[in-house]
């Protein structure tokens, strides 16, 4: 008998004693041994922990948080797990162990997000941790460390290492790496469909989840997921998913607005003021892992008073909304020397670049803009994961999708960030009217040159 199909998670599928649900209508089975992660305070943390952030300011409804989405996970990962099962080159692979190493990261995946992560780490802050190094702290902490240990075999350890980007090169655990991050992983086939559900967009949700994980296979090395071609385009149509996800929702212009924003305000904030552990931003810096998103609100908001940031913080999470409005886009297609000249720069030469066109308009127009009045927004310095899926062919051969796909090929070949991810130019909302019919890209231009 498989002894895979045993762990007792995987028979719950099918006989679950405990369900957790989850919207939309999903039932995830939850064993003894899984709950007390998910009741653990580092896992409950994830429940004060908005998924999304500042796409709610555009779709009110995107509030969900990362513990209803590491719920999601998980679930996915039973399904995988229940499906690869089968295939006898994953079982020769994978050991009951190392099942239980995947089912626990997958759960545990995202233990170490603090609010508003991903827009903090695309600033790239000198001395600031990632998650994954918050994520560790709780990790090896006694409380998870030692259910991980005595519930399920695994060193708290081991978890880190599979969740860490930083061993991506040569990963000790290739093929587990892949489940939980790659084109087709356990972590995109929730956050497509969830983000989308709540945001009420149908965008994330076009795809054939079933199909997908029922097409599963293994490379020819068996170091990563590929798809059968009865699957391919499932995979095709969740990869299109992502990219309109992207451009419509995640990278929306008043998505972008608002966090160009509080990059700004945080940006400011840390320059102004020598952050030392002792100081308020510094405390505040070390201990935002440890908050609740409202919690981390209110402190900014406490800090940024009576400083040129207030107008920032305020506009965002003020009792008066006011997002700041765009005065140029740039595409790479439309403007591709702007794009190129500006994209994925350091944040810091973004705030200069930003100082020096508002000093430049102000001379040129007579408008006094202050610095913190006009933000360049623009892609950050890291790259979103490549599309490289493989697809078992009838015949048995191994192709890329994007070699049979023409909407993967384009996406593949120019380059994902480059087409949904646009440079702008925010300014704060009274400006925009003033600054109608000036030429912003002639100014730009010039302080690029």
């Amino acid at each position: 008998m498989n002894p895979l199909l045993q762990i007792p998670e995987l028979q719950s599928l099918q006989s679950p004693s405990s369900l957790v649900r989850i919207p939309q209508e999903i039932d995830v089975p939850v064993t003894d041994r899984v709950m007390r992660l998910v009741d653990s305070a580092a896992f409950r943390r994830l429940a004060r922990v908005s998924q999304l952030g500042l796409v709610a300011t555009v779709y009110p409804g995107a509030t969900h948080t990362r513990f209803e989405h590491s719920l999601g996970v998980y679930r996915n990962a039973l399904l995988y797990l229940q499906r690869l099962a089968t295939i006898p080159e994953f079982q020769q692979q994978v050991s009951v162990d190392h099942a239980h190493l995947f089912l626990v990261s997958a759960l545990l995946h995202d233990v170490g997000h603090f609010p508003f992560c991903h827009l903090i780490e695309d600033m790239q802050i000198p001395g600031m941790q990632r998650h994954e190094a918050m994520a560790s702290l709780f990790l090896e902490s006694d409380s998870i460390a030692q259910l991980l240990l005595q519930d399920w075999g695994v060193q708290a350890k081991d978890v880190c290492e599979l969740l860490s980007p930083f061993n991506k090169k040569q990963p000790r655990y290739p093929l587990l790496s892949s489940l939980l991050s790659g084109p087709i992983d356990v972590d995109k086939l929730d956050y497509l469909d969830r983000d989308s559900l709540h945001a009420g967009v149908p965008y994330g949700r076009n795809f054939d989840r079933s199909r997908l994980i029922s097409q599963l296979c293994l490379t020819p090395a068996g170091q990563s997921l590929a798809i059968t071609e009865k699957g391919r385009t499932a995979a095709e149509m969740m990869v299109f998913a992502r990219y309109v996800m992207f451009s419509e929702v995640y990278w929306h212009h008043t998505v972008r607005a608002a966090t160009a924003m509080l990059q700004r305000a945080i940006w400011g904030l840390l320059s102004e003021e020598e952050s030392t552990v002792e100081s308020p931003m510094g405390h505040f810096v070390n201990e935002w892992g440890k908050l609740s998103e409202q919690a981390f609100i209110g402190r900014l908001r406490t800090l940024a008073r009576n400083t040129p940031h207030a107008d920032l913080v305020e506009g965002l999470f003020g009792d008066h909304r006011s997002i700041y409005k765009c005065v140029g886009e740039y595409h790479c297609q439309e403007s591709p020397a702007l794009h190129t000249a500006i994209a994925r720069r350091p944040y810091s030469d973004l705030q200069d670049l930003a100082y020096r066109l508002s000093e430049k308009i102000t001379r040129e127009t007579c408008i006094d803009i202050q610095p913190h009045e006009l933000i360049i927004d623009a892609p950050p310095p890291k790259l979103e994961v490549q599309f490289k899926i493989e697809v078992r062919q009838s015949s048995g051969k191994f192709v890329q999708l994007g070699d049979l796909s023409p909407v993967i090929q384009t996406l593949t070949t120019q380059q994902f960030d480059n087409l949904v991810k646009r440079v702008r130019i925010f300014v704060k909302p009274e400006l925009r009217k003033q600054l109608e019919n000036r030429p912003i890209q002639e100014y730009l231009s010039s302080v690029l040159n």
